[in-house]
């Protein structure tokens, strides 16, 4: 198929390019609203019991949960009559927006204590904006002109989870505009030093502005029909560009190899195609597999860089299937060496190196696994968490206003549990007791209910008017406010109190910590069936790439090896807070982000298999023209080890831009997914690889006759199909 593909494009080369260069037009078109249409957050589970909870609070009782927090200061206090009529002024105004509930503050609650700050210079307007994470986003982005800055004798600033969210969002867009800004010409150097020329370097280039194009156009027309978070952009840029490169470095590597070898231009060109274009093919397929895993997982975050990730994964590969011979075509003959190595198989460094590593096989095996096993032991001790407003800038505002809060405000309704019960056939007094009750559990500072406030299983405030929004349309809620400085695992496990607390009805329980707490269940819950099949379909792909029944297993165990030192890495650096000034200064939590191992998990794996693929397609062609196992790893790994080890550094360009990021979770993308890549390319590749099949030896290629004929039919052989089978000396 892929002789017919090469010989259609060579005949047609300028339509074809023509062709894609208006498809690459149209996907802009299409792209070019995306971002509009593209949701913010999506890292909660829109099935658990909190999710539940809150449609529930909102659509039933008409609450929320207070999710935009204005701060106001005034510098002649909070109680002066002028200052108190300004902001009673204020909260109506804001009452009166479209989209906006629940608006309440410190002078028309009856100034509550919890709204107002210990000096008196400081209050709080609470208010709940309708609609999902998208909704409130947008929202946030249109009140914030109107009302923060100063009005009158009133300075106003604006946090919350949603003001969190929006300023997470804008930060993510301005840092991923500075890395494509930084990473393009980086790369473009990269690759003319790759290629010792312009032409060559300008044509992975294009093909990856086609991916990216046609794939920014392909999620725009799919916002359309369903929900897409902010990240498939992302991952469309990013692994769209990487992959582009790597696909294109391997067949202009491979056309250039038969060029040197003496056949003509556009034979050359054939031979790429049905050899490395296969293996792109096949590279293409275990990407997407990989990334695929995510789709299991129902937060939306995932999910999108699931479709983002698979279809960006097919798409580079189509695009250097079409567009590279087109352009190979067209100018091949100028990215010719203008000086052909004279240089033997046998005096290149990757053959000496393999060779040096297969003399003394089982300790450089050990060696290497020791080493990469040491670097993951702090990953041992991962504690999981959810990302606050901590993980923006010290200059945010959202981050100001949350540090205001916890300086000078006792516990409030803003970081409240809601316990939900949606059929509540119960007077006052049952409430009351329920709510004094769960007043007395652990980290518990304070319940409001429609029976009033309690605090300590005794009742602070008599049920009064301000309580009557607890109860509504047969259902009721009460608001647990945890206590002062509650940690996020106490906060954790104050949500399994609250659940497990005998209660007088059926209830539900909402909120932050319940948010973060169920989509934390969620992933453990999801991530053996994640695995599981992305595992089974891994072992599938790389039989029938290789013929082997063990070399499957090898390459899945050698690839998980592979993310050993990036999950440790990123337990030493973020949760414990290493190298902070190093990379730019961040704020340590003690926590790492719940789904970053999980997506760090698919893409970096994703990338190590298609290194994999890159090289065992070729170490197996060498062994089908050899015969030898040990000679077939040694050549195989000279012919494609400088491109291997080239393509991960370009990789490795790309995904640096995310140090540029001042959003501490994106940072993490910026450390984690470049030493991956660079410790597959460089000790798993270098080290491990050859070792562990010189040990295996012929064994490493066996596999049973019913499955040895399942791959003479279905398997992928990576060979020209002219050369004859030669004898080399193991």
């Amino acid at each position: 198929m892929l002789a017919r593909l090469s010989v259609f494009v060579l005949r047609r080369r300028r339509a074809v390019l023509t062709t894609v260069a208006l498809l690459a037009v149209a996907g802009a078109v299409a792209g070019s609203s995306l971002l509009g249409e593209l949701k913010g957050g999506g890292f909660d589970d829109p099935g658990s019991e909190s999710a539940r909870a809150t449609a529930v609070l909102e659509n039933v009782l008409g609450q929320g949960q207070p999710d935009l927090v204005l701060l106001v200061r005034a510098k002649a206090g909070v109680d002066d009559p002028a200052i108190a009529t300004a902001g009673t002024a204020l909260t109506r105004r804001l009452a009166g927006e479209q989209g906006v509930t629940n608006v309440t503050s410190y002078w028309t609650a009856g100034r509550l204590p919890r709204l107002r700050a210990a000096d008196g210079r400081s209050a709080l307007i609470l208010a709940s904006i309708n609609g999902d994470s998208s909704a409130a986003d947008k929202r946030v982005g249109t009140l914030l002109p109107r009302y923060q800055g100063t009005h009158g004798d009133l300075d106003v600033r604006a946090g919350g989870v949603a003001m969190v969210q929006h300023e997470i969002n804008a930060q993510t867009k301005r840092d991923v505009a500075v890395g494509e800004l930084i990473v393009l010409p980086l790369t473009l150097v990269a690759l003319v030093l790759v290629f010792g020329s312009v032409v060559a370097a300008l044509l992975p280039l294009a093909v990856a502005i086609v991916t990216m194009l046609l794939g920014l156009g392909l999620m725009g027309v799919l916002a359309a029909t369903t929900d897409l978070s902010i990240f498939a952009a992302n991952a469309v840029t990013f692994v769209g560009l990487g992959l582009a490169i790597d696909y294109s470095l391997l067949i202009v590597n491979r056309y250039r190899e038969e060029l040197e070898a003496g056949r003509e231009h556009q034979a050359a060109i054939g031979t790429a195609m049905r050899t490395a274009g296969r293996t792109v093919v096949f590279s293409a397929i275990m990407v997407a597999v990989a990334l695929s895993g995510l789709a299991a997982f129902p937060m939306l975050a995932l999910r999108s860089m699931a479709y983002a990730g698979v279809a960006t994964a097919l798409l580079a590969a189509a695009a250097s299937l079409v567009v590279l011979p087109a352009l190979l075509a067209l100018w091949g003959t100028r990215i010719a060496r203008s000086r052909p190595s004279r240089r033997s198989a046998e005096a290149g460094f990757w053959h000496r190196s393999a060779m040096m590593v297969m003399r003394r096989p089982l300790p450089v095996a050990t060696a290497a696994a020791v080493l990469l096993l040491l670097a993951g032991v702090p990953f041992l001790g991962i504690r999981l968490g959810y990302p606050d407003e901590r993980t923006l800038p010290e200059s945010a505002m959202s981050r100001q206003v949350a540090t205001a809060l916890r300086a000078g405000f006792s516990p409030g309704e803003q970081n409240a549990l809601h316990v939900v019960a949606p059929r509540a056939a119960a007077g006052h007094e049952v409430i009351g007791s329920y709510a004094a009750r769960l007043s007395r559990l652990p980290h518990v500072a304070s319940v409001e209910s429609s029976a009033g406030g309690f605090e300590q299983g005794r009742l602070v405030v008599p049920a009064g008017p301000a309580h009557r929004r607890f109860t509504a349309g047969g259902a009721t809620y009460l608001s647990v406010v945890p206590a002062a400085g509650t940690s996020e695992e106490n906060a954790m496990r104050l949500v399994r109190h609250l659940r497990t607390e005998p209660a007088p009805f059926p209830i539900l329980v909402g909120g932050t910590a319940a948010q973060n707490h169920d989509s934390t269940a969620a992933l453990a819950e999801r991530l053996p069936i994640s695995i599981g099949l992305v595992v089974i379909a891994m072992l599938t792909l790389l039989f029938l790439l290789t013929g082997s029944v063990l070399v499957p297993f090898l390459a899945l165990l050698l690839s998980a090896l592979s993310l050993t030192a990036t999950f440790g890495a990123l337990v030493w650096i973020f949760q414990e807070g290493h190298l902070s000034g190093v990379l730019g200064g961040f704020t340590v939590t003690g926590s790492t982000v719940a789904t970053l191992p999980v997506t760090l998990f698919a893409l970096a794996f994703g990338l190590a298999m298609d290194y994999q693929v890159f090289l065992l397609a070729r170490i197996r062609e060498e062994y089908d023209r050899t015969g030898s196992p040990t000679a077939a790893v040694a050549y195989g790994l000279e012919r494609v080890g400088r491109i291997v080890t080239a393509a991960a550094v370009l990789i490795s360009i790309v995904f640096l831009a995310f140090l540029f990021s001042e959003v501490t979770l994106m940072k993490a993308f910026g450390v984690g997914l470049p030493l991956a890549v660079l410790m597959d390319a460089t000790v798993v590749r270098g080290a491990l690889l050859p070792a562990v099949m010189r040990l295996g030896g012929r064994a490493t290629w066996w596999a049973p006759r019913p499955l040895r004929r399942l791959h003479a039919r279905f398997g992928l052989h990576e060979n020209t199909g002219e050369a004859e089978p030669v004898k080399v000396a193991a």
